[in-house]
Parts: structure tokens; sequence; C-alpha cells
């Protein structure tokens, strides 16, 4: 595969994992507070994690200087995306929480063009702004749902933007392993100093069955999206971000038996439609270099 095609399969990969572990979170929000749930769930994925790295021969610490500062950096945006789309996901509906995140793939392809002077032709902008038209065909929120916490999601579109292109900075020396296990640490030790103000609550069976879902599938999620955006274009990739919300349908078919509208299936045909022409496009530009 090419370097943009892996960076597709990888983000799409990402999508599935962060969209199945909202999902156990969303349905966390019942029993526990933000701040456990999330402290909780990351001492199951740091335990993973540490021994997956070594496992995986992911635990290199001699690194430069320059990759400490961006690994920091991070971690730090890591933990506000955390923060803040939780937060909202716990607070007001979580279509109306998607659609803002929907905004993701422009954000971040026309970030990439400012700070990292990737080339961005009208044909890939036209095809992330029709993906969006789908998207929003999808949820087709209603303003009634919006409220105070949409402004954490455009924040946490602010931090996912800036650690993805942290991400793109990182060098082919810096094990993706070791990222994820520094964000996955960062994360349970703020979380867990944030629990010290507020009241726990009991696990029940249900919601321990669940923090194990959402450690293992955030484990995914992390190394997929790091991943992600190491290899390709980005321009060819942020579309595949789209994918998230053809996870959510699969998921409320199959767990929830809601079966889509017409108008859901329709903005789903053209989220996969706009999928089907990256591939295809970025396929032929890369027959061509080689020919």
């Amino acid at each position: 595969m090419s370097a943009n095609t892996q960076g597709a399969v990888l983000m799409m990969a990402s999508m599935a994992s962060f969209t199945l572990n909202d999902a156990c979170m969303k349905a966390l929000s019942d029993e526990l507070p933000l701040f456990q749930a999330i402290f909780l769930r990351g001492i199951a994925t740091t335990i993973l994690m540490y021994f997956l790295a070594r496992a995986l021969g992911g635990l290199t610490f001699r690194l430069p200087a320059r990759e400490w500062r961006l690994i920091a950096l991070r971690t730090l945006t890591e933990i506000g995306a955390a923060y803040f789309f939780l937060s909202a996901l716990f607070n007001m509906p979580i279509a109306n929480a998607t659609a803002i995140l929907q905004v993701l793939p422009l954000a971040i392809t026309l970030a990439g063009a400012l700070f990292l002077g990737e080339a961005v032709g009208w044909r890939r902008l036209t095809a992330i702004l029709v993906g969006f038209s789908g998207v929003m065909l999808i949820v087709r929120p209603g303003f009634e749902g919006f409220n105070a916490y949409s402004i954490n999601v455009l924040l946490a579109v602010a931090m996912v933007t800036a650690r993805d292109l942290l991400a793109r900075r990182l060098s082919a020396d810096v094990p993706t392993m070791l990222v994820a296990l520094i964000n996955a640490v960062a994360v349970m030790v703020v979380f867990g100093i944030g629990t010290v103000f507020i009241d726990w609550q009991p696990v029940s069976a249900t919601a321990a069955l669940q923090l194990g879902g959402a450690s293992v599938l955030i484990i995914g999620g992390y190394v997929f999206s790091v991943s992600a955006m190491r290899v390709g274009e980005i321009a060819v990739i942020a579309p595949f971000r789209y994918t998230a919300l053809l996870w959510a349908l699969v998921l409320g078919l199959i767990v929830f038996a809601e079966f889509p509208d017409r108008m859901t299936l329709i903005g789903a045909a053209i989220v996969v439609a706009t999928g089907i022409y990256t591939f295809y496009r970025e396929r032929r530009l890369s027959s061509a270099a080689q020919g």
C-alpha cells in the first residue's frame, strides 16, 4: 500500500476505536462522574498499553530534546481534547456533539496547509466539503440540543487539530507505542488528581464491563491515530475521519436496533462515495508518479 492508503486505513481504524469507546463512555455517564470514569479507564489502559509496548519493543526513551518537547505538547493537547469532548458528551446529545466534531477534517487539512506547507488542491478540498455535507445529512442536529457545552466541543476540535499536527512533526525514530503510552499515563494522572474533588460512586458489574471495553478500545484509538498522522498526506487522510459516523450507524443498528431512515442512508452513501473517490484519485496519482 502507498503511504496515503496506509494513512487512510489507519484513520478508519482509529475512528472505529474512538467511536466504540465514546459509546462505552456515554453509557457510563448515568452511573459515574466524568473524572472517575476517565481515571478508572486510564488505569486499565495504562497497564495494558505498558505490557503491549514492552512486547513490541516500543519503550525507547533515548530521544532528542526536540522530540520530547513535541511529545510533551502533544500530551497536553490529548488531555485537553479528552476533557473538553467527554465533558460535552456527558452533558449534551451525542448527535449534536458529533455534528460539531465533524469540522475536524476541514480544520486539520487547512491547518496542515497553513503550518506545515502541505498542498491542498481544489479537488481534495471539494471532497472534504462534500463528505461534510453527507455527515450533516446523517446527523441533522436540532438547535435545541446545543448548549453551553457546544463550546467545549469546539475547544476539543482545536486540541485535536493541534495534537495531530504535533504528531506529524515527530520523527520516524519516535516509537508510536511510546507516544501512546505517555498520553495514557498523563490522562490517568491528571484525571486521577481531579477525582480528589468529587464524590466517588460505586462501580456496578455493567459499568465495569463498559470500562473494560473502553480501556481496550482507547488503546486502538491512541495507536492508530498517532500512526495515521505520521504517514501520507493530511489532505488525503483527513476525510476518512467521517467514517466515525458510519461506525455510529452500524453500532446503532446492531446494538440498539435503530434502522437508519432514508436521509441518513443518503448521507452515508455520500460519505462512502467521498472515501472511494479519494482512494481512486490517490491511486491514479500514485500510478502516474511511478509510471
